[in-house]
Parts: C-alpha cells; sequence; structure tokens
C-alpha cells in the first residue's frame, strides 16, 4: 500500500522538515523550504541476487578519451573526456556555458545529442549561425521530460549527450514542479544511470543561485564524476574554467578563455594577456609568478596605500586571500616598520585572476611597500615566494619552472627565496 505524505524540502540543501519555517533549519537558507509530496510504500520489498565480480573481470575503457576539440578544455578535464563519465558544468548566467558546450558538438568527431530544455531550437540554430559552427554530426532535441528523452535515446548510440539544463528537467514519478530538489535529483540520476550503461559520456548544465553556489549542491556534487565552474567578470571578455571535482583528473587545472565574436576562443599564453595592458616603472605594481595546474602564469599585482580618517583602516582585496593579506600587513608593520595601521590597503590582481597559493605573498608584499614609500620596482622583474611571520622568504614549489617562464617573456630579474632570504632584503635591494 502506497502513503502519501507532505514534507517541505529545502531547495538549497535537501533537507526535510514536517512543518514550514522562514530559514531552513540545517543550512540557514531563507524561504527555502518548498511543500513536496512523497510517497512512501508499506509493502515489503525483495532483492533479487547479483553476479560479484573481481578487479581482474572487469573491462575498463578509461584509457580511451576523447578529445573535445579544445586544448584548454581538455586540459581541465585531464586530457579529454572519459566514456560514461557525467560532467556538471555550471556558471552565471550568461557566462557562455552553452556557447562553449556548442562549440565542443561542433569540433567532436562523434554524433553528439544536444537536448535544450531552456532555448527553442531557432534559438539555437541562430546562435550557430553567428558563430559559424559545423552541427552536421549533432542532432538536437526540445524535450525536458526525462522519460521521454531516455525513450529517445534508447534507439540511438551517440558519442556525446549534452543536457541544458538539468533544472528544467522533470520526471512523471515525482510531483513537485520542474527545478524543485526532488525533481532535480530524480532526473539527474535517471539519466546518470543511463550514461553509465551504455556508456556515453553527459554533460548536465547547471545553474547557479544568488549566493554564487551551484543550484542544489548537496544533491548533484557527489552523484557526478566531475564538476567544472565557468567564471569571470560581468564587463570582462576572459573566462576562466575551472575543475571543481574530477575522478579521472587533476582539480588544479585552469582553462583560459576569450569570449569574442566567434564564441569562446582560446588563450594559449594566459600571461600575455594578464600582462597587455600593463604600465612599468610605477609605485604599486608588480609582476607575480602563479602557477595554475602545472602551467605557470604572470600576472600584475597591484597595491595601493592610502590615508585613512576611520578608526579601522579598510584591508581590501581582490583576487588575493583576505586572511592573508592582513598577515602580510602585519609582517610589515613589525618587521620593516610600515605604520599601515594609519593606511587603507587595497590590493588588486588585474585581469580577474584569483590567486590563493602562499607563493603570492611576496609579490604582494612588494607591491604594498612600492606604494607606500612611492617608489617603482624594477620594469623588468617578476616575483614569488612565500612570507613567514618572522619576515623570511620561504621556497615554494615549481621554483624553477616559474623563473624559466618568466626569463622566456622577457623578465630579466626573479625576486624569489632564492635569490633573497627575507623580505627586508629584498625590500632594501629593489627599492632604491
Amino acid at each position: 500500500m502506497v502513503k502519501t505524505s507532505t514534507k517541505y524540502v529545502c531547495q538549497q540543501c535537501g533537507a526535510q522538515t514536517p512543518s514550514w519555517f522562514g530559514r531552513c533549519p540545517s543550512c540557514n537558507a531563507w524561504n527555502s523550504l518548498v511543500e513536496t509530496r512523497i510517497e512512501t510504500s508499506s509493502e515489503k520489498v525483495s532483492g533479487q541476487k547479483v553476479e560479484l565480480f573481481r578487479l581482474s573481470q572487469v573491462k575498463t575503457g578509461f584509457g580511451e578519451r576523447v578529445t573535445t576539440g579544445s586544448f584548454e578544455f581538455d586540459r581541465v578535464l585531464g586530457g579529454g573526456i572519459v566514456a560514461g563519465s557525467v560532467i556538471l558544468l555550471s556558471g552565471d548566467p550568461g557566462i557562455g556555458k552553452s556557447t562553449l558546450l556548442l562549440q565542443v558538438a561542433s569540433k567532436i568527431q562523434k554524433q553528439t545529442i544536444y537536448i535544450s530544455g531552456e532555448e527553442s531550437l531557432e534559438q539555437i540554430k541562430i546562435r550557430s549561425r553567428r558563430l559559424s559552427l559545423k552541427l552536421e554530426k549533432t542532432d538536437f532535441l526540445a524535450e525536458t521530460n526525462v522519460e521521454n528523452i531516455l525513450a529517445t535515446l534508447n534507439g540511438q548510440n551517440p558519442g556525446l549527450v549534452i543536457c541544458d539544463s538539468i533544472q528544467t528537467m522533470w520526471t512523471q514519478t515525482l510531483a513537485g514542479t520542474p527545478g524543485s530538489i526532488g525533481q532535480v535529483r530524480q532526473s539527474a540520476q535517471l539519466l546518470l544511470s543511463w550514461a553509465k550503461k551504455a556508456s556515453v559520456p553527459l554533460f548536465l548544465v547547471g545553474h547557479v543561485n544568488k549566493e554564487g553556489a551551484i543550484a542544489g549542491p548537496m544533491v548533484l556534487s557527489h552523484l557526478v564524476d566531475t564538476i567544472l565552474f565557468l567564471e569571470g567578470e560581468r564587463f570582462s571578455s576572459l573566462r576562466l574554467l575551472r575543475s571543481l571535482k574530477n575522478r579521472f583528473g587533476p582539480t588544479d587545472e585552469v582553462g583560459v578563455f576569450e569570449m569574442g565574436e566567434k564564441g569562446m576562443e582560446e588563450v594559449s599564453n594566459p600571461s600575455k594577456l594578464f600582462l597587455a595592458s600593463r604600465t612599468a616603472k610605477v609605485p604599486g605594481s608588480t609582476v607575480l609568478v602563479t602557477m595554475e595546474g602545472t602551467r605557470p602564469v604572470l600576472v600584475e599585482l597591484q597595491a595601493l596605500v592610502s590615508p585613512t580618517q576611520l578608526p579601522i583602516p579598510r584591508r581590501v582585496g581582490q583576487g588575493v586571500d583576505y586572511n592573508r593579506l592582513q598577515m602580510i600587513s602585519a609582517v610589515l608593520g613589525k618587521k620593516i616598520g610600515l605604520p599601515l595601521a594609519n593606511f587603507d590597503l587595497y590590493v588588486n590582481v588585474v585581469g580577474g585572476l584569483k590567486v590563493n597559493e602562499p607563493a603570492a605573498d611576496l609579490g604582494i608584499a612588494l607591491a604594498i611597500i612600492s606604494s607606500f614609500k612611492n617608489l617603482a620596482l624594477p620594469a623588468k622583474m617578476a616575483c614569488f615566494g612565500e612570507l613567514g611571520l618572522l619576515g623570511e622568504l620561504r621556497p615554494v614549489r615549481e621554483a624553477v619552472k616559474r623563473t624559466k617562464e618568466a626569463r622566456r617573456l622577457g623578465f630579466t630579474q626573479v625576486a624569489s627565496p632564492e635569490s633573497f632570504s627575507s623580505i627586508n632584503l629584498a625590500a632594501k635591494k629593489l627599492l632604491i
């Protein structure tokens, strides 16, 4: 016998409560509880005996990756798309998720099925014409019912399936509306089960909520194999593709794209893009060598030290870790004697790149000292290194690769823990 009950389900974390609350008791999100009908059966269900396997009996196609035709995209995925993998691509509205996947569909050498739940086929055709994409091997399906989609896919043998987006899908087995936590979870589970059985890679496009997190993260994050996040500044053409989870590759690689007239264009040398408009010999500016996965990237880091009338001075960091910025300012005040308690401090990584590694400490510190003393650093100097609480400079990973990349791009001097033992010594030698 099937019993029907009503519960309130949080659309952010999936927690269930018997009554409505204005604020979720689990994740503290406001107005996120939605009334959902839940069916339970009191009949005893018996399982069936299934076959056991040993790993030596299991055949795997892990080494057989499908290239997307985009070197930057393949870099983030770990070399290409693994057969049967489920990939969640998320990002802000209008950031370029659908454009990027349409370009992947045009470059891949196998049949692709593109399931559109948001845009009509006419809209997709207009976009493909604008981007001059050749989609002869791509079949399109404008459908949101999962049962109809699976019935259509069962008669096909595609090399790739793209679902745009998972929040528009719904299944007849649940009574909730499309986009609800139950519908998203069940729809993703049905599509994932088909992809695993058919050994077909599947892309799911996910929305971002107002807090900037993937909608329903507690539901989809443990289901999919890979989570990709496409980010970028609203008024900038730069786009960064990051991997937040990857069962078949690294999670520290970053793909760099630029949104142009022909869609998402790859940036093979990000350093030149970040340093394109740099003005040398200006106080407060320095060049930092950071690592994005296995690739060294040079970016411009700027600092501004300004007198303040506030009892508590501001510490603002764009693209850098706020806590490390506070620590660096404290070290500079103690070891070098900079009276930063009477100054507002602003630090920015030009281009929108986020640098959270400790190797950025030396660049931040030198930029702050340069701005405070109004002295410019050498124009052909790049830097990297971790700053300790005692003012010492500590070595960081991939020092040889960072130095080699800096010299390849024309920087004749590299400030690092190998060349300076302390921040005091580096400031005296570089700011004369």
